[in-house]
């Protein structure tokens, strides 16, 4: 376990006062000993700021930065990271929750094997319906070769939510603050996308973090990001299209890029197939005819 190294967990935050103390404390309570908490509060309006100071007034660990204006939720996602100072970095909401050993959990995993830039765990999700978890027992994600580890993101895309949650997993700081992203609806699936072209990944078969998890309407998703309502309707074509522009310019063999075209295809067919069929349950719901 690398204990000498600072481990940054970024937490961005807006209007969030009635939640952030439980996960604040599950932060400073890691058996990690070297950790920074970086609360990056996106102009909040109710009494986050009041809270955030007094809490990083009684711990050293806590570093807290206020927006006066809003900078747009991945704006203040990314802040939160890049004002860290960590070798590795890992972002919170701010309503989730850590076990003790999640940091050193995954610490251990990279000190085993220095190919990796990201180790996830398995993950509690709290919904409508309760709590869910599922395990993830590929291999495919810590493979060297930079196709199968994207064909295999893209396979859990479509397959569940629940296995794989590279965004709040642990990564090396160059992958969290170096992969350029952009501002658009589905933007964490390419990201997560993104990382599994640059490199390898491990995954801890354990429940070492706690997530809410809330189903959101797409156009709901549109307005909190403040992208255009029209992006709703092309989600899949833009997604993709993003894709394939990362797939250009990744590091690639010729033989790779078009395997990596290829998936990124294969996706697009899968998520139209499925978006078709869903407008076309909604036309007959809407005739009466279902």
């Amino acid at each position: 376990m690398h204990e000498s190294d600072l481990v940054s967990i970024a937490l961005p935050v807006r209007n969030g006062a009635g939640r952030l103390e439980a996960v604040v404390r599950s932060v400073l309570a890691q058996d990690h000993p070297r950790i920074e908490l970086v609360i990056s509060d996106n102009a909040s309006t109710d009494g986050t700021e009041e809270l955030c100071r007094d809490l990083a007034a009684a711990d050293p660990r806590i570093v807290y930065h206020r927006h006066p204006q809003n900078v747009g939720l991945l704006g203040n996602f990314m802040h939160a990271a890049r004002i860290s100072k960590g070798a590795y970095v890992r972002w919170i909401g701010d309503d989730d929750r850590l076990e003790p050993d999640c940091v050193s959990a995954a610490l251990a995993v990279f000190a085993a094997d220095e190919r990796l830039i990201l180790v996830t765990n398995q993950v509690s999700y709290t919904g409508p319906d309760g709590e869910v978890t599922v395990p993830y027992t590929g291999t495919r994600l810590g493979s060297d070769d930079p196709v199968e580890r994207f064909a295999e993101m893209l396979r859990l895309l479509n397959e569940s939510p629940y296995l794989i949650d590279p965004l709040y997993g642990l990564l090396r700081r160059e992958a969290a603050v170096g992969i350029p992203r952009r501002n658009m609806l589905r933007e964490d699936e390419v990201f997560a996308a993104k990382l599994a072209l640059s490199g390898p990944w491990a995954h801890v078969p354990a429940v070492l973090s706690h997530r809410n998890w809330r189903l959101e309407r797409i156009g709901r998703i549109a307005r909190r990001l403040d992208v255009p309502s029209w992006q709703s309707h092309l989600a899949n074509t833009l997604q993709c299209r993003e894709l394939l522009r990362w797939v250009r310019d990744a590091e690639l063999t010729e033989e790779q890029r078009r395997r990596a075209r290829s998936e990124v295809m294969r996706m697009y067919a899968r998520r139209q197939r499925r978006t078709l069929a869903h407008r076309g349950r909604k036309l007959l719901s809407l005739v009466g005819l279902v």
